[in-house]
């Protein structure tokens, strides 16, 4: 072998070490943000549950039935708020994993939007 199809030999070797390793990197915050996000989601279902069952012992313990219906209205208005913001917050972490995977894959050459190849 050359020297020259050594060197281009090397070069290629370690170009791809390096993909490989920005790979299992990527994979590896693959798997911590998918773990944030699944608790993000079970704190967000938690509280949901508890909402609810303070409305239901609210209506429970109402005087009247216009009470009832305060409560109930209240109930569905705090949890249509409740439910937009935990819909942006899921949003936010799914759209900062995107953004930080398209980072780590921006050195990977051949990726398309790059300039190596």
């Amino acid at each position: 072998m050359t020297d020259q199809a050594r060197t281009a030999s090397d070069a290629m070797t370690g170009s791809m070490k390096a993909a490989t390793d920005q790979l299992k990197a990527a994979g590896g915050k693959a798997a911590e943000t998918s773990q944030a996000l699944n608790g993000k989601i079970l704190d967000q279902a938690e509280t949901n549950v508890r909402e609810a069952f303070a409305a239901l012992r609210a209506a429970a313990t109402a005087g009247s039935m216009g009470d009832v219906l305060k409560v109930q209205g209240d109930y569905v208005r705090e949890q249509s708020a409740r439910n937009m913001a935990q819909a942006k917050e899921i949003g936010e972490m799914i759209a900062n994993f995107g953004r930080t995977a398209m980072d780590g894959m921006s050195n990977i050459p051949g990726t398309p939007g790059t300039d190596k190849n």
